[in-house]
């Protein structure tokens, strides 16, 4: 086995270049995983375009990518759960396991984390990665590994669920249909939310948001969406609101259209990340605001739900490129958004 490993690297906005680097050596609880699938996040897109997101800036070059599975071809000498050539998918929010975030089960909000792919910390765009073992999960038989990628944003989905409290017969609105908005919404479903209302502005994903589960879909450049909403739920407006679109428009819209004593579940970054909200409607209805950032204890749920059908994410996947084809593939994702719901890159 070769000494190094080809990588797809951000330097600045728009620089992602195809190079050559060491592969990683592992530690004794660790695992190398030989990458066989990324699926591209809209992160990865918006560091490439931007060169922030929220927190994050690119000051240094950095591998992307994070939504990834593969098969084991080396493990530390204190492994005893995996082996080598088992397939695996991997939890890239590497946390400290020691502070009390970790220890209550919140290990998302560890203030170590190191995330794979939020710069300046590489991510899995490239042939091999070094991973605590304990951040793996075995692929399921029926599970190809292009499905294993996207079990990192179904996690997203069920950990959206989490934080919202779900339970059976919930009425929700998912603003935003693109991947996140989709696993989201397929998850309330799992959850067991009978009346799903899908908002977006795409006509094609509203179509299938309405094949994966929706009730009803609303095109919000069609329709006035909060008297839409309230039409369709006797004046009442809905349980939950999911922004999985992170946009500071649909953010704002979502106190309107959420019922008296329901949940606001902000799943997008929106950009700018400060903006008027109606705090007099909040207070009125008495309403909940969660954020969602990631995940935490969601890869098992995630992938239990994916092996049942419960949610499906080969629909979700419309463009796949080679490894060897990175670099146009991120060009072809950013200039055609309207086009591209979720692309794989397979190696």
């Amino acid at each position: 086995m070769k000494n190094s490993m080809r990588v797809a690297v951000l330097h600045q906005q728009r620089d992602l270049r195809f190079e050559e680097i060491p592969k990683p050596e592992i530690n004794a609880d660790e695992v190398l995983v030989k990458i066989k699938a990324n699926g591209i996040c809209g992160s990865d897109i918006h560091f490439y375009e931007k060169g922030e997101l929220g927190p994050f800036k690119v000051t240094e070059p950095y591998v992307p990518g994070h939504e990834s599975a593969g098969k084991i071809v080396e493990t530390g000498r204190e492994v005893t759960k995996f082996s080598v050539n088992d397939r695996v998918v991997i939890e890239p929010g590497i946390s400290c396991r020691r502070c009390e975030y970790c220890k209550t089960g919140k290990y998302n909000l560890c203030p170590d984390v190191k995330f794979l792919s939020a710069p300046p910390v590489d991510g899995t765009l490239s042939e091999y990665a070094a991973v605590p073992s304990d951040f793996v999960f075995g692929l399921a038989d029926s599970m190809d590994y292009k499905a294993g990628a996207l079990v990192e944003p179904a996690a997203v989905g069920v950990h959206s669920c989490n934080r919202a409290q779900i339970t059976a017969g919930m009425k929700v609105a998912v603003l935003g249909v693109g991947p996140i908005g989709l696993l989201t919404l397929q998850s309330a479903q799992a959850f067991g939310a009978t009346e799903i209302y899908a908002v977006d502005i795409i006509e094609e994903r509203l179509q299938l948001a309405k094949n994966l589960g929706a009730s009803h879909t609303i095109n919000a450049e069609k329709s006035n969406l909060e008297e839409k909403i309230m039409e369709l739920t006797a004046q009442e407006g809905v349980h939950i609101v999911f922004e999985t679109a992170g946009s500071t428009k649909t953010a704002q819209t979502a106190v309107g259209i959420a019922r008296r004593g329901g949940k606001v579940i902000h799943v997008g970054w929106t950009d700018p990340g400060q903006f008027s909200y109606d705090i007099e409607t909040l207070m009125e209805k008495e309403l909940d605001v969660r954020g969602v950032n990631r995940y935490a204890n969601a890869f098992s749920r995630a992938i239990n739900l994916m092996e049942a059908g419960n949610v499906q994410v080969k629909p979700l996947i419309t463009h796949q490129f080679k490894f060897t084809n990175v670099v146009d593939a991120f060009d072809y994702i950013s200039n055609n958004k309207t086009e591209v719901i979720k692309a794989v890159i397979e190696s």
